[in-house]
């Protein structure tokens, strides 16, 4: 339930004591040292005494204090922003999300700081301490898909983090994700429906990054729901951004027996197919599902058939979960999941060449 603006005005006191941060007082008690000289130490300076440094070290470590570099934090006022970090901010899917995000929070007193992860783990741990050093009371996060156990100390501190697209590793955490199985056998179902028994897909090579794998599971699992062998020549590898799907497509469509249809894994890997596609000339007698839509699907020629995920709901939602989290809800993680739609164009109802 909202508690009124701005937003932290009437958070609970109980609530807000157990999920103080440790301040660098505290660090001091612990370390056994004064105000000042933890402060000169947790500031890198050299003219603390080693072992006094040492000290402090133990003591952030034990307390999980971050450094905060928010003069208002540093006061103890309430800094009013959450950190947002995604694969891409100029990805249009994540361009979205954020927006979704920004439409909820902005209302509400609370703004948004965001940054790029470019879907390396040390990017998403350097964005995450950048924003808890700047005093940002929750963090929405599109992980890596390694690990985020390393936020514990900072979730026992209070921090508030919610994930999106992809659920954490190792943390119990909110989660918000797309159906991205039921989204993928949506598509393959409706080639097979179509007539197509050969059914490529133009995936990222990413294993373990969780929509990567839910989606070749989906296609996996839908093959053999219509009795169809897996085949790994009708499975076309890129990378994460796409960058080279247009030589991938042509790969797959120049073998000795090509696919009559494709699915592409996300909105980068279908521009490159596409590209690819009129590169060959066949992008009127290749068959083609695009999970995630695209600005000017509407507009290519055959229009473009999509299993269209709710990117703003992602946001959305996400971003209601974290301010909840924030107004005191102290329950187990939760893991909500967003259905996904196949929308019919053209591109993807081309029939198979006749046998």
């Amino acid at each position: 339930m909202w508690i009124g603006p701005p937003l932290y005005a009437r958070v609970v006191r109980g609530a807000e004591e157990s999920a103080r941060r440790p301040t660098i007082r505290e660090v001091a008690a612990v370390a056994g040292v004064s105000v000042s000289t933890a402060a000169r130490a947790v500031n890198g300076k050299t003219t603390v005494d080693p072992e006094l440094a040492a000290k402090v070290r133990g003591a952030v470590a034990m307390l999980g204090y971050r450094k905060q570099r928010a003069a208002g934090s540093l006061r103890g006022a309430r800094s009013g922003t959450v950190g947002v970090i995604v694969d891409d901010v100029t990805n249009p899917f994540f361009a979205t999300v954020l927006r979704g995000i920004e439409n909820v929070a902005r209302p509400r007193g609370v703004m948004t700081l965001s940054g790029s992860s470019d879907d390396r783990s040390a990017d998403e741990r350097s964005l995450v301490d950048a924003f808890l050093e700047r005093g940002v009371e929750g963090l929405l996060i599109v992980p890596t898909g390694t690990d985020q156990s390393y936020l514990q100390p900072d979730l026992r501190s209070g921090t508030v983090a919610v994930f999106l697209d992809r659920p954490a590793k190792f943390l119990d955490a909110d989660a918000i994700v797309s159906d991205n199985v039921t989204g993928m056998r949506a598509a393959v179902s409706h080639l097979v429906a179509g007539g197509h028994r050969r059914i490529g897909l133009i995936i990222a090579d990413r294993p373990g990054i969780f929509t990567a794998d839910e989606r070749q599971r989906g296609y996996e699992e839908a093959l053999h729901e219509h009795q169809l062998a897996i085949d790994p020549t009708l499975i076309g590898v890129t990378d994460l951004r796409g960058s080279d799907a247009d030589a991938v497509t042509r790969q797959l469509l120049e073998g000795d027996e090509p696919p009559t249809a494709l699915i592409t894994a996300h909105n980068l890997i279908t521009l490159g197919t596409l590209r690819g596609l009129q590169a060959l000339e066949r992008e009127r007698d290749v068959a083609l599902v695009a999970f995630d839509d695209l600005a000017l699907a509407e507009l290519v020629k055959p229009p473009l058939t999509v299993v269209k995920q709710d990117a703003y709901g992602l946001g959305r939602r996400g971003a209601e979960l974290l301010l909840e989290r924030l107004e005191g809800f102290s329950g187990p993680g939760r893991h909500l999941v967003l259905p996904t739609t196949l929308v019919a164009r053209g591109s993807g109802e081309i029939p198979p060449p006749p046998r």
